[in-house]
């Protein structure tokens, strides 16, 4: 039976939708293709870079948890930050992370658009568009449409990672052998080609950002407790059920991967996993993992367009944003927002055109691992801040249905972990990094300061 929320919002969300959503928001076309550019960066010490990623997710989810029950609401982060640290930086992150989905979706609509053409030899963009208008379709309609897709479009993608697993340990143990395979592999792809750490340790930690782009999504859970039948049920079965998912379908896959692949042959080219499986020979296995990045791709971006609308109406609902994008439609669906974050996706989509679709990807990952991380910030910051204020109120920490473990020296591990990560970028060599550092801080501390103009006037 569908519920209402209190904000008007529809509750048709069930407890496999919100935890797919998250995985599908997680598992986009950038782990595919992203955790090349890692892999060939870091070496075969990526896969520690993920360890190191799943940590700060689970802390983060962890605060997430006790908020997300405690009031669930749909564009939840701002509404934790507004109340709870102040509006200017709701308004800042809020903006930012608009922002980042908006500039993330059409680099997800561009790699689908990729592997189309090179699986059909059409025009990359002609699929790309395509590829955009089913988003906006799915977008436009109930909520509980959205969920169904996302939860079957997940389920495709959970299949294929653990296919890679069990493929991956058959050619570790030598059962399957490409051309060069003599017999098992052993340590030769990990510890012979220049150690864990080829190009030295700091390497990991200036390509964490870009790496914590392929968690982004986690916080989606939150966002969609607005639209959940039951949150204080739901919610924490998500956030402990994803999290264990989060080191099988993430960690798992990527040690495999560096158990059985050079590193030196990674790149943003094409799936790294599907050049992994290919490279032993299993061609066919190799299209399959292609396809399925396909799947990732649309499925990002539909978690990602769901996020962003709710978040611009929460920015709405604090008067951070014109009142219009607040509206419902019939089908309790904030069309307005819709309509305005499509425009603003399909002017990104056509700007891209213009640039290298290599540098531009890579450029709109960091971007988007900036501000995505920012907002995890603020969640844990928000988190902090209201069990201050819930006891300062005389209430009891175990009056909470969700406790966060550890608060508040969770939140505070979580934040120094990730701010560290922010700052390494300006140590890396290539130049996209410090740029995409210098962006992401325009895109929050601008949108303050206007607030704070807009307020004292």
């Amino acid at each position: 039976m569908s519920m209402m929320a209190a904000d008007g919002l529809h509750r048709g969300l069930k407890a496999r939708h919100i935890e797919l959503i998250a995985l599908g928001g997680i598992i986009g076309s950038c782990y595919f293709l992203g955790t090349g550019q890692v892999l060939a960066q870091v070496g075969p010490a990526a896969f520690l870079a993920y360890i190191l990623g799943g940590i700060i997710v689970y802390l983060t989810m962890l605060c997430m948890g006790e908020l997300a029950v405690a009031i669930p609401i749909s564009g939840s982060f701002i509404t934790y930050a507004a109340d709870y640290i102040s509006p200017a930086v709701a308004c800042g992150t809020g903006w930012s992370y608009w922002l980042n989905w908006v500039i993330y979706i059409p680099a997800e609509c561009v790699a689908g658009g990729i592997i189309m053409e090179t699986l059909t030899g059409v025009n990359g963009y002609l699929w790309a568009i395509c590829f955009g208008l089913l988003i906006t379709f799915v977008n436009l309609c109930r909520v509980t449409l959205f969920g169904e897709i996302e939860f079957w479009l997940a389920l495709v993608k959970i299949a294929a990672l653990i296919g890679f697993v069990i493929l991956s340990l058959l050619i570790f143990f030598g059962v399957f052998r490409g051309p060069q395979d003599t017999a098992w592999i052993g340590g030769q792809y990990l510890f012979h080609q220049g150690g864990l750490f080829p190009h030295g340790g700091v390497s990991l930690l200036t390509a964490m950002v870009l790496m914590l782009v392929n968690y982004q999504g986690s916080e989606i859970i939150g966002i969609a407790a607005g639209e959940s039948t039951h949150p204080e049920k739901m919610i924490p079965k998500a956030i402990s059920r994803v999290s264990f998912r989060i080191l099988c379908l993430y960690i798992l896959p990527v040690f495999c991967l560096v158990l059985i692949f050079p590193w030196q042959q990674a790149n943003l080219s094409n799936s790294v996993f599907a050049d992994a499986l290919g490279f032993h020979g299993l061609k066919w296995a190799a299209t399959v993992i292609s396809f399925v990045t396909l799947a990732a791709a649309l499925s990002s971006a539909n978690s990602g367009y769901y996020s962003t609308v709710r978040a611009l109406r929460a920015l709405s609902n604090h008067g951070m944003a014109p009142r219009f994008l607040s509206k419902l439609n019939r089908h309790h669906v904030p069309h307005n927002a819709v309509f305005v974050t499509l425009v603003a996706i399909w002017l990104v989509l056509l700007l891209g055109y213009f640039f290298g679709q290599y540098s531009f990807y890579l450029a709109l990952l960091l971007v988007s691992g900036f501000t995505g991380t920012t907002s995890w910030i603020v969640l844990c910051w928000a988190q902090i801040r209201f069990r201050q204020h819930w006891i300062q109120q005389g209430r009891s920490v175990g009056e909470l249905k969700y406790k966060t473990p550890g608060s508040p020296y969770t939140g505070i591990i979580a934040i120094v972990l990730m701010l560290f990560a922010l700052v390494m970028l300006l140590f890396d060599n290539d130049p996209i990094y410090w740029i995409a550092f210098v962006i992401g801080v325009i895109c929050i501390v601008v949108p303050m300061l206007v607030y704070w103009w807009w307020m004292k006037k």
